[in-house]
């Protein structure tokens, strides 16, 4: 799935939870026979109880539904939650929830922060948006600005054949579990024949997935695929962005061989760090001509891009150690012309409407400190996919939610500190 492109398909760009969460709900209450759904964050607030009545109105059908949810990003669920959901069959598994110790959790790295639906094996969802009611509007000034894609066609198959094996491997026997990650390939799975199933659309796509077995940097790969081969124009959208220096080269090589390379960053972060790591690289960026814009109206959480007419992507992956090195992510890249420029006009509308413009004379530094920090990012840059895979990279694991809620007696089973 990682590396082909798969013919026949349709995908609708949905914005922000106003155009994601009502689609979602929709397809997951009519569902006729089978919902997987694995998400990094479930909040019990409005958007996380329209969600558990979308998958009760399912359930109560005898629709079979599977949902993942990460441990660390999704603590606070009470018990009545899940055992809503666990008592009328939905299957709630829970990603690495690992022990606290001291009241903390032991292990925050390599977390499940894929965003993926899919419903009747027909349709499918992957993106950024989380299932927390910070992604509305009416949230207020901390409203996230997002994006997620409705998948109609051939990819869908082989979307819903890769949550299923994630199932599988996550409820191995340990032993198992840990022969086959040492052995860096999951066990094998049978390949829907993807190319003979019915068509829905004339756009082209890859299922792209990043973990720490065989996988371990196919989105970044894809990006700097696409911004090497791009001859007009590269849009890049992302919330979190530090990425490796290899990445951080093309850009700059695009836009010194006359490419109008832009990037939409945050200008009002959720969290400081953010916009201080990205504020590191702008001199550089600055200088190779790369134009650097600041989403100013509320925090922006998407992770989309596009280059000239055809390539596109959307899905969960920041262009930040945690998910270039860490997490495991999924992305669809798509090449479709109409998708691309549905996308791009969205994108512009966004700078000229709701970004301030980074300048030169913004950023323009001199002296001996500006120096000896360009050289620390430098290298910083060149090396830390690198430092960060040496990180422990634990055997997944999936627990079912009620069996955790039974040896914690109801208690909560992560801790606080997420970046989504």
């Amino acid at each position: 799935m990682n590396g082909r492109w798969i013919p026949g398909n349709h995908f609708t760009l949905l914005e922000n939870g106003e155009g994601f969460f009502p689609r979602v709900f929709e397809c997951i209450a009519a569902a006729e026979r089978e919902v997987l759904l694995e998400t990094f964050i479930l909040f019990e607030d409005k958007v996380g109880k329209a969600l558990q009545q979308a998958l009760l109105t399912a359930a109560r059908r005898g629709v079979q539904i599977d949902v993942t949810i990460d441990g660390y990003g999704s603590p606070d669920l009470s018990p009545a939650f899940i055992l809503a959901l666990t008592q009328a069959g939905v299957r709630i598994h829970v990603f690495d929830p690992s022990p606290r110790l001291w009241g903390y959790r032991t292990n925050v790295f390599r977390r499940m922060h894929r965003k993926i639906v899919v419903v009747d094996g027909t349709r499918a969802f992957v993106g950024g948006i989380n299932y927390s009611a910070d992604h509305l509007a009416d949230f207020g000034a901390n409203a996230k600005q997002d994006y997620a894609v409705e998948i109609e066609g051939r990819l869908v198959a082989g979307i819903r054949q890769f949550v299923l094996a994630q199932l599988q491997l996550g409820q191995e026997p340990a032993g198992n579990r840990l022969q086959n990650f040492l052995r860096r390939r999951p066990a094998p799975q049978a390949t829907p024949d993807l190319d003979s199933l019915p068509a829905a659309g004339n756009a082209h796509a890859i299922f792209v997935t990043r973990d720490n077995r065989e996988h371990k940097s196919d989105i970044e790969r894809h990006y700097r695929i696409a911004i090497r081969g791009a001859r007009r124009r590269v849009i890049l959208a992302n919330a979190y962005f530090f990425p490796g220096y290899r990445l951080l080269r093309q850009l700059r090589k695009a836009a010194r061989r006359g490419v109008d390379v832009r990037l939409i960053l945050q200008g009002q972060p959720d969290m400081p760090i953010v916009k201080i790591a990205a504020g590191l690289l702008y001199h550089h960026l600055l200088a190779a001509g790369v134009k650097i814009y600041e989403y100013r109206d509320r925090p922006l959480h998407g992770k989309v891009a596009l280059t000239d007419d055809e390539w596109s992507t959307v899905g969960s992956s920041n262009l930040d150690p945690l998910s270039l090195a860490l997490n495991l992510e999924a992305n669809v890249i798509i090449k479709d012309h109409a998708f691309n420029q549905h996308l791009g006009e969205h994108l512009e509308q966004l700078m000229q409407n709701s970004c301030r413009q980074v300048l030169a004379s913004d950023v323009a530094e001199t002296g001996l400190w500006v120096r000896l920090r360009s050289f620390f990012v430098f290298h910083l840059l060149r090396h830390y996919p690198a430092w960060f895979g040496w990180l422990p990279a634990h055997v997944p694991r999936l627990t079912l939610a009620e069996k955790l809620l039974d040896a914690n007696a109801g208690a909560d089973y992560v801790n606080e500190g997420r970046v989504s």
